[in-house]
């Protein structure tokens, strides 16, 4: 053990104290380095655990020698509060995409034209895609100094203290050639590697936790915890892909080299990384990428293309958000063959009822997929699923998984037809349907499980934006008997938050100050935190812009409704019978009583502008923006955001975890925007 620094104090007095502390943290950083970076230790385990040990006793003996980069101090015991916003120094761009060899060729051809040259002239990286969390990480004076998330590529949260809970993430840079300049950005992506997602899933399940979708998500929640130690028990991977920018030293000529040095520098860079300069190899690597996908233990869904030269890469420039020197080549959609085993319905916060699959667990993409989404009773109809049939199962990137089709010809004769429930699951009520709607409701605005997603909602951050009460403090809160409508939470003293499971004076702290906050949000969030049905972003806002409050919404007429501009008789009726209902006319005067009085404020929406008449549907969750924001963004443009597609309808963007939206926009042969491409066009008609 002595061969590898780790022995006894040795010298004695405070200069011995100090050298062997040095020793210790820099054989724990050369372990650290030899194992996450060069995946190479020459370090035990052992060895390393008794180094680690001796160091956190010598500084619990001398904390005067304790600093910020020691291997010790990558974990605090104290949760923090809210994230900080914080704006990246250069924008973190997007990424354009083609899906085949063809808008491969074509993108290539672009970049020929635009520096005028011809292939073999020009070098490319090709690299991984790889499908986790993109951070921004500033080093000063070679010390990690903070780090962010992407955000909206302008603006991210600083999440520095649970970044510094990553081992693979280095807390002071290595001594290489050129040095470390006085501040460098580099960026790459946090992801939780596919073994280890399946362990945190285990370990959930057994705790009766709800179980994270894949792993891309369990990195992005990882992230965001408040108290770092969370992050800190999930072993998150980190790979550096770009330089963002220095100061204070000499940027390397292009990726390839920039790469180099960042490895050199301590980051970990993945090593599959390749340089070419002909198109059929180009394309041959991202196929070599597409095959390993599902062998590798971290999750990718394309190939990122990159010119090499950081000099051709500024004469070429970007278009909207996307630089025309770089290119993602995503792949197909991965597919697997199983069985349903049943099919359950979960209840949503408008008390829609939601069917959801029941699979025979199957690999797909490198994923273990057991349950799929359904959408609604006519998607059921339209497949002629059956309980017992064999189907196949789509995955793409961070959709849930879903059935595409029905192997017909595997029947046996076993399978059974399918009864939609005539009653709530959760309540028992006798459920609704409207004419002409896809799906069914309970109406009972009692019922335990849509109270519990009502209540998230009304949380969420496009609503009252309570920040810490997700669904899992709602849950407990609800269970526990302290909540039992939405006015409740505003009663909740500090006694009763601190007794829950896992609640702290510090994390009860942020929650009540976050409760606290939320009674003066805008009216137009109040609105939309109670759940109406139809009403959302827009219709929200018309409401706030005619009424002082949300007491005189509840009194409108039906007549004054209807004869709100762009409201519509469907929207109309559905505010008019929700404050008919004598449960919520009694919850207004609650949330009025515990002091919930927004100021009335209007919705900005543009009288004229580029998409004036154009009307949008959002579907599906965004990375980048919240449905609000997008929906503020297209209504400063002059576009109208509504709710249903049809053939009228411009466009509808489509998120991440889209619904039946996105298949009646494809049925109607509708404009379909993905994210980055909202995020382009809205960035092309700001400039109009």
């Amino acid at each position: 053990m002595g061969d590898n620094g780790v022995g006894a104090t040795g010298a004695a007095g405070a200069d011995g104290v100090a050298e062997r502390v040095a020793a210790l943290r820099a054989t724990i950083e050369r372990g650290n380095y030899e194992y996450y970076i060069l995946d190479n230790p020459t370090l035990s385990d052992a060895e390393w655990d008794a180094a680690l040990r001796e160091l956190r006793a010598l500084e619990e003996a001398h904390p005067e020698l304790v600093t910020p980069e020691s291997p010790t101090q990558r974990v605090g015991a104290t949760p923090q509060g809210a994230f900080e916003q914080v704006q990246h120094p250069r924008p973190m761009l997007s990424l354009g995409n083609v899906f085949d060899e063809a808008g491969f060729r074509e993108w290539a051809a672009r970049v020929f034209k635009l520096a005028g040259r011809e292939e073999g002239q020009i070098a490319f990286t090709v690299e991984p895609k790889i499908d986790g969390s993109a951070i921004a990480l500033t080093y000063e004076n070679g010390r990690f100094a903070r780090g962010a998330t992407r955000g909206d590529g302008l603006t991210g949260e600083n999440v520095t203290q649970n970044l510094r809970t990553i081992k693979r993430i280095p807390l002071r840079l290595r001594d290489a050639e050129p040095p470390a300049p006085v501040t460098i950005e580099a960026r790459g992506e946090v992801f939780l590697p596919r073994s280890a997602f399946e362990a945190l899933n285990r370990q959930r399940a057994e705790a009766g936790e709800a179980l994270f979708a894949n792993p891309r998500n369990a990195s992005a929640g990882s992230l965001r915890q408040l108290d770092q130690r969370i992050t800190a028990s999930r072993p998150l991977g980190f790979f550096a892909y770009q330089i963002g920018y220095i100061e204070g030293g000499v940027m390397p000529r292009g990726q390839a080299a920039a790469l180099d040095w960042l490895r050199a520098l301590g980051f970990p860079v993945n090593p599959e990384i390749g340089t070419f300069t002909s198109l059929d190899e180009i394309w041959s690597r991202c196929e070599w990428w597409r095959d390993r996908r599902d062998s590798l233990d971290y999750e990718i869904d394309g190939a990122v293309v990159k010119v090499d030269s950081f000099g051709l890469q500024e004469e070429l420039g970007t278009v909207s958000r996307d630089p025309r020197w770089a290119i993602a080549v995503k792949f197909p959609a991965v597919q697997g063959t199983t069985r349903l085993r049943e099919i359950t319905i979960n209840v949503g916060r408008t008390g829609t009822l939601n069917p959801l699959a029941r699979l025979e667990p199957v690999v797909v993409g490198g994923v273990t997929v057991s349950r799929a989404t359904l959408h609604n009773e006519e998607q059921i109809r339209r497949l002629d699923l059956k309980i017992g049939d064999w189907v196949i199962v789509e995955r793409r990137g961070d959709v849930i998984p879903k059935i595409i089709k029905v192997i017909a010809e595997r029947r046996d004769g076993t399978e059974t037809d399918y009864a939609f429930p005539d009653t709530c699951p959760a309540c028992g009520s006798t459920v609704d349907r409207d004419e002409g709607d896809a799906m069914r409701y309970c109406p009972n605005i009692t019922c335990p499980a849509q109270f519990k997603e009502h209540l998230a909602h009304f949380a969420g951050r496009g609503a009252m934006d309570i920040e810490g009460l997700g669904m899992e403090r709602v849950v407990a809160l609800v269970e526990a008997g302290l909540v039992r409508d939405l006015a409740d939470i505003y009663t909740l003293t500090h006694e009763q938050v601190v007794a829950l499971e896992r609640m702290g004076d510090k994390s009860t702290e942020n929650l009540l100050r976050a409760i606290e906050a939320s009674k003066s949000r805008p009216l137009a969030r109040l609105i939309i935190g109670l759940g109406i049905r139809h009403v959302g972003e827009r219709n929200a806002g018309l409401l706030a812009e005619r009424f002082p409050g949300v007491e005189a919404v509840a009194a409108a007429s039906l007549e004054e409704l209807n004869a709100i501009p762009g409201f519509g008789a469907i929207v109309a009726q559905g505010v008019y019978d929700f404050f008919q209902e004598g449960r919520n006319q009694e919850l207004i005067k609650k949330l009025a009583a515990v002091g919930v009085r927004p100021p009335a404020g209007k919705v900005a929406v543009a009288a004229d502008g580029p998409l004036l008449g154009k009307t949008f549907v959002l579907t599906g969750r965004m990375e980048a923006l919240t449905r609000g924001e997008a929906t503020a963004r297209l209504q400063a443009l002059g576009a109208t955001v509504v709710g249903t597609v049809t053939k009228k309808t411009d466009y509808v963007v489509v998120g991440e975890e889209a619904g039946s939206k996105a298949d009646r926009a494809v049925a109607l042969k509708r404009p379909i925007l993905d994210e980055a491409a909202f995020l382009a066009f809205l960035d092309e008609q700001s400039r109009v």
